[in-house]
C-alpha cells in the first residue's frame, strides 16, 4: 500500500487487515512531522524524522507509564475492597 508522509509517498508492504491502522499511523506521523517542520526549529527531513520519532516514543512511554501507574491503582483498590468484603462475611 501507499502512504504519504511529509509529501512524499512511499510504497509499504502491509497485510490487509493491518492496512487501516498502517493508513492512521502514517497520518499521525505526518501530522506530527508537519508540526515540527512548521515549528522552523528543525531543518531537513531526516532530522524532522528522527525529532517525530523521539516524540512519539516519549509519548508511548508516558502514556504506559501512566497506564502501569492505573493498573497499580486498581489492583490495590481491589486489594481494599476485598478486604473489607472478607471483613463483612
Amino acid at each position: 500500500m501507499e502512504v504519504k508522509i511529509l509529501d512524499k509517498e512511499y510504497l509499504v508492504a502491509c497485510p490487509h487487515e493491518a492496512q487501516d491502522g498502517l493508513r492512521k499511523a502514517a497520518m499521525h506521523l505526518d501530522h506530527k512531522m508537519r508540526e515540527i517542520r512548521e515549528s522552523g526549529k528543525v531543518f531537513g527531513t531526516e532530522k524532522i524524522a528522527v525529532m517525530a520519532a523521539l516524540n512519539l516514543t516519549y509519548e508511548l512511554i508516558e502514556q504506559s507509564l501512566s497506564s502501569s501507574d492505573t493498573q497499580k491503582y486498581v489492583t490495590e483498590m481491589n486489594d481494599k475492597l476485598d478486604t473489607i468484603l472478607s471483613n463483612i462475611k
